[in-house]
């Protein structure tokens, strides 16, 4: 052991002829001390971790130039060259923090997000079909968050005081005209398409991005799969209809090709749950979809999407103006729909992102008077009677090409810009009951241009500032919008937005042609919110006011027709808007409420003063619990949705003052609606099969209360019926059975 002497005099030797001091400290671009920052000499194992203050201090023997690295999770390495000749050296640096997707914070002022690639998704494909108010329906789903309207008497998206026109629909970056199926007098029809067709959607209730347009309220955007993991097939058989598809991958996984067919017939659930309405003719729908997905080189992915539907529908109604007679109301619709994207990356971080949708559609649309034997009657005295017997054949073709051009920089930072073209053609052939037709042709072209920039500043605060400009040839004038928002981050998982934008609408066909003098309608959007977003819990607050101008006003011409009278129409909306979801505190549980609260008032239409429109809520609320009993396979959904009472009018010309006068008003009642759904998962076959079945249990109004949306009017206003929905209840049952992909892992993942 005599050697430890020895061995300590070398060391210390060495330390007392080659020892240097290399000390400072480190702080963020802020100034503010960074803390655990790993500080050390490169090609050494000398080095420290810098303390709360930022300070660092260590010794090292080596000696002449070195090269300092400064390193720390979230920041840009540095790596600084310095020279030791000295028996000390003092360091002093500031790192920049890079702004990554994991940890940035994500602008969101005005809309719900929900994609595979955003942690804080609110609604998934699953939640949409497992929420029991939704029926499969991808807008009935978003009903239960706030903002939306519980509108029950026609389709679309009642958005913060809007009117369904005034909320679009985009998949893949183009619109969708005819997303809805075609409307009947008091019922609202459900989307067309499968929620299962979508990997993300935007739900934005308002200040929405300037890549799209001509929505004067809202804009759900909707982005459809890529390629399936493996070759699938489903089937489904229920009480209404069924349906089967399949999705084949190729085997070296870059394409895939796929096709659906479903068929809907409700004679069954009409024979059991009773109408309020006398069919005639069953609601039969039938349609069809294929669609092509490839990867293309450079890592670019080319899809086309196919649509194709027939709906037949007749029935007969009381009608309002005799105690005796009926309307007799048919509609024959045929509905096509094509989309074609293309995704590319090009090079320095360029990409390319192009679309174009072509879609047509048609209704022939029938009204008879009849009396209780179901013979047809023309009336011609009053004259009104006659006007009920009509036959009207509208024909639409759609077409929209965009282009946009993306480049990244900075992580997540990006500019975008583009173009799109939209034309639309609408014809229609209306019949009277003398046989007089009348023939009119809508066109109309849109050109828009836009641009538009993701700044990241650092991972707390972004920005997003845009700009749209239109041309319409219709309107023969110009637009330019603006739009702005921004979002700070306060705590790892709670953020601060702002949103503001200026949003224009052209006039919808039913106010077309019309010799007045038109504009763009306007809206003006302003949105303060609050949110926390953590993976099971999600927070959301937000404030917001809109401002009308330019709305349209209406008269009625010598044909009887309402058309357009001019754009001096105006309106404000405000209010209040809370939302909570939690996966985290009971244990297999998932639950949300949402709160709006909406003051909001408007002169349009045939409005005679500044009112609250007939499909504006001041209070709307909803929960949505769902429960995963993991053993048994089995979900079980309960849904109660809250509206306080609506307004309705009657409003008539007064041929002596020349002007529109209220003849009756009041508010419906509220509207309480509960529904419960059950699902069940067993595989099918061997216990490790990726064959399952999903058996499914609905009921909408479990508990049967009474519904009112509005009222409708005689024609001299005396006599009021109610509008409600079409049955007190509606029971669903059905078995949908999926070979190749099994979802139960994803329901359990989507409730615990």
């Amino acid at each position: 052991m005599k050697f430890w002497p020895v061995l300590s005099f070398f060391l210390l030797s060495q330390t007392a002829v080659a020892q240097f001091k290399i000390s400072g400290k480190v702080t963020d671009n802020k100034n503010k001390p960074l803390l655990g920052v790993s500080i050390s000499l490169k090609n050494s194992y000398d080095g420290a971790t810098s303390d709360s203050a930022g300070n660092f201090s260590f010794l090292s023997g080596e000696a002449g130039p070195q090269v300092v690295v400064f390193s720390s999770s979230g920041y840009k390495t540095i790596e600084l060259n310095i020279l030791l000749k000295n028996s000390s050296i003092s360091v002093n640096i500031s790192m920049k923090e890079l702004i990554t997707e994991l940890k940035a914070v994500v602008i969101t002022a005005g809309s719900f997000e929900a994609s595979d690639k955003k942690k804080g998704a609110v609604l998934t494909d699953i939640d949409i079909v497992t929420t029991p108010s939704a029926n499969a329906d991808v807008t009935e789903a978003f009903k239960s968050l706030p903002g939306a309207q519980q509108v029950g008497e026609s389709e679309g998206l009642f958005v913060r005081g809007g009117a369904a026109t005034e909320s679009k629909i985009f998949i893949d970056g183009t619109q969708v005209n005819n997303f809805f199926y075609s409307s009947t007098p008091g019922i609202a029809q459900r989307g067309r398409f499968n929620p299962f067709l979508f990997k993300g959607t935007v739900f934005s209730t308002g200040g929405y991005s300037a890549l799209y347009g001509q929505a004067l309220s809202a804009a759900l955007i909707l982005e459809s799969k890529d390629l399936p993991e493996k070759t699938e097939a489903d089937l489904s058989l229920s009480i209404i209809g069924a349906g089967g598809g399949i999705q084949h991958l190729s085997k070296n996984k870059k394409s895939s090709w796929g096709f659906s067919a479903n068929y809907a017939n409700l004679a069954l659930a009409f024979a059991v749950i009773k109408q309020n309405q006398d069919y005639f003719k069953v609601p039969i729908v039938w349609d069809t979809d294929v669609n092509f997905r490839c990867k293309v080189k450079g890592g670019g992915m080319l899809k086309l999407y196919s649509y194709l539907s027939s709906t037949k529908v007749g029935y007969r109604t009381s009608d309002i103006d005799s105690t005796i007679m009926n309307n007799a109301f048919s509609l024959s619709n045929l509905n096509q729909y094509h989309n074609l994207s293309w995704k590319q990356p090009l090079a320095n971080k360029w990409r390319l992102n192009a679309g174009i949708s072509l879609s047509s559609n048609k209704d022939e649309i029938g009204n008879e008077l009849q009396d209780p034997s179901n013979k047809q009657q023309i009336i011609s005295n009053p004259i009104f009677f006659a006007f009920k017997n009509y036959h009207l054949i509208t024909k639409g073709q759609y077409l929209q090409n965009r282009i946009v051009i993306e480049k990244k920089w900075r992580a997540m930072s990006a500019l975008r810009f583009g173009t799109e073209i939209s034309h639309s053609v609408e014809k229609s052939n209306y019949t009277l009951f003398d046989g007089s037709v009348y023939k009119e042709t809508v066109k109309e072209t849109i050109t828009a241009e836009f641009i538009e920039s993701d700044i990241y500043l650092t991972n707390r605060l972004a920005t997003k500032l845009g700009l749209r400009t239109e041309y319409s040839a219709l309107l023969k004038r110009w637009n330019i919008a603006p739009r702005i928002s921004f979002a700070q981050q306060l705590g790892k998982f709670s953020s601060v937005g702002f949103a503001y934008g200026i949003f224009y609408q052209n006039p919808e066909r039913k106010l077309l042609p019309s010799t007045a003098s038109l504009d763009f309608s306007k809206s003006t959007h302003y949105i303060l919110q609050y949110q926390l977003l953590t993976g099971v819990q999600t927070l959301r607050a937000e404030l917001f006011y809109k401002k009308y101008n330019a709305l349209y006003k209406t008269t009625v011409n010598t044909n009887g027709q309402t058309i357009a009278a001019g754009t001096n129409g105006n309106g404000y909306a405000k209010g209040f808007e809370l939302f909570w979801r939690d996966k985290k505190t009971i244990k297999s549980v998932d639950y949300w409420i949402s709160y709006s609260y909406l003051d909001t008032k408007r002169n349009f239409l045939n409005y005679p003063a500044l009112i609250q429109p007939s499909f504006a809520a001041k209070h709307t609320a909803a929960f949505v619990v769902k429960k995963f009993i993991l053993p048994w396979k089995t979900q079980f959904n309960l849904s109660y949705n809250f509206a306080s009472g609506r307004p309705y009018y009657h409003i008539a010309f007064n041929t002596v003052t020349n002007q529109n006068e209220f003849t009756d008003q009041g508010k419906t009642i509220n509207f309480n609606s509960c529904s419960f759904s059950a699902n069940y998962l067993p595989t099918i076959g061997k216990k490790n099969s990726r064959n399952f079945a999903v058996w499914v249990l609905g009921i909408n109004n479990v508990l049967g209360q009474t519904q009112i949306y509005t009222y409708n009017y005689s024609y001299d206003g005396k006599r009021k019926d109610p509008v409600g929905p079409t049955s007190r209840r509606f029971v669903f049952i059905g078995c949908f059975l999926s070979f190749g992909t099994d979802r139960t892992q994803d329901a359990i993942n989507n409730n615990l």
